[in-house]
């Protein structure tokens, strides 16, 4: 079987990049054998030739190495546990601990460090689990974790 020698203003398939479709093109330019410029039949846009995508054959699943052993799907997966939850049972394995009588008492304008026990008007007793640069701080109330300010 052979095969037409390609030649400018023959027709052939191109992805068009207005359409973004593979379409009949006009071919405008060549150089030497290679379609250079091609024209869409559908919206008249010229362009550059892109090929239309060679059709790729599936890939069959790839055989089990023996150096990198496979999860199995028979292992259950571990739920994540709810962000809430945990600093509920955070706080009720470290409420024990505190000492009510060296709370500080919270000022927007104190400083605090890691591991301090405050004393909040409205929240009540927490911890202070990380301190922001520059002027915030994560504190551990019963009811959560709550973002305050302070020095």
């Amino acid at each position: 079987m052979t095969t037409k020698k390609l030649s400018a203003g023959d027709i052939i398939e191109a992805r068009c990049t207005k359409c973004r479709e593979v379409l009949n093109h006009r071919i405008v330019a060549m150089v030497e054998e290679k379609v250079v410029r091609v024209e869409c039949n559908t919206c008249n846009g010229v362009h550059n030739y892109y090929p239309p995508p060679s059709v790729k054959e599936a890939k069959a699943p790839k055989a089990a190495s023996a150096s990198k052993p496979r999860a199995t799907s028979t292992t259950p997966r571990v739920p994540k546990k709810d962000p809430v939850e945990a600093e509920r049972e955070e706080w009720a394995s470290l409420n024990p601990t505190f000492n009510v009588d060296k709370a500080l008492p919270y000022n927007m304008n104190g400083r605090f460090q890691v591991r301090n026990l405050i004393d909040h008007p409205t929240f009540g007793l927490g911890i202070v689990k990380a301190v922001i640069v520059p002027n915030k701080m994560q504190v551990l109330f019963r009811d959560g974790i709550k973002l305050l300010r302070c020095l």
